[in-house]
């Protein structure tokens, strides 16, 4: 698992109300979805900077990768990328579609599917910027006092994050074993010549450097 905190600029006073918007997310290098959302989190941030500063309020942004079904587990990973506000999911449905980015990677046929965001009656593909600024304003200005309750129930990690979390430990494990199938190996070159093209005499071993 890998986290990063991105800090805005504070105010000289220290902050009278801090904010934690965290982004969950499968993916932050390939994934477009997922690194659209934390450019449009940061582009959230500078919006709104002049008025965390008059107001002495800070909102710190945390990166999480989920990496496993564990960190799933862990964290009721349900869809990605998930932005939460003081813990709470931003978005009230969870809507998904087709993303290509995450199926090029997982190679599954069924392909991966990740999350869309419903903004004044329109659907993105990333968190809109309006719509984190709301939701930071309005845990900024809210009014009403926070109140323990039980935890909400969560069902498991659902099956479209299962087959990414296979195909990765599948991939992980296959990179590790072998640098390619036996049969490729068999036939990459004439046998007088593994030493130097596969870097071994030897059949069915990995013999590149």
């Amino acid at each position: 698992m890998s986290t990063n905190t991105l800090t805005p600029s504070s105010a000289v006073a220290p902050p009278l109300r801090e904010i934690d918007l965290a982004l969950l997310a499968l993916d932050l290098t390939s994934c477009t979805r997922c690194v659209g959302t934390l450019a449009n989190m940061e582009q959230a941030i500078r919006t709104i900077q002049q008025v965390l500063q008059v107001t002495g309020s800070d909102v710190r942004i945390q990166k999480i990768l989920i990496e496993s079904e564990a960190e799933a587990h862990q964290y009721h990973f349900v869809t990605s990328p998930t932005i939460r506000i003081n813990g709470r999911d931003i978005a009230v449905e969870s809507l998904e579609s087709p993303c290509d980015s995450c199926s090029d990677q997982c190679g599954c046929p069924e392909g991966t599917r990740c999350r869309v965001w419903r903004y004044q009656g329109l659907e993105y593909t990333e968190a809109p910027v309006g719509l984190i600024v709301d939701t930071i304003l309005r845990e900024l200005y809210s009014t009403h006092t926070p109140v323990a309750s039980a935890p909400v129930a969560y069902a498991g990690v659902p099956e479209n994050l299962q087959r990414v979390f296979a195909s990765r430990s599948a991939r992980d494990s296959m990179t590790a074993s072998s640098c390619c199938a036996p049969a490729s190996q068999e036939a990459c070159c004439e046998p007088s010549a593994k030493s130097a093209c596969c870097g071994t005499v030897e059949t069915n071993t990995c013999g590149c450097p």
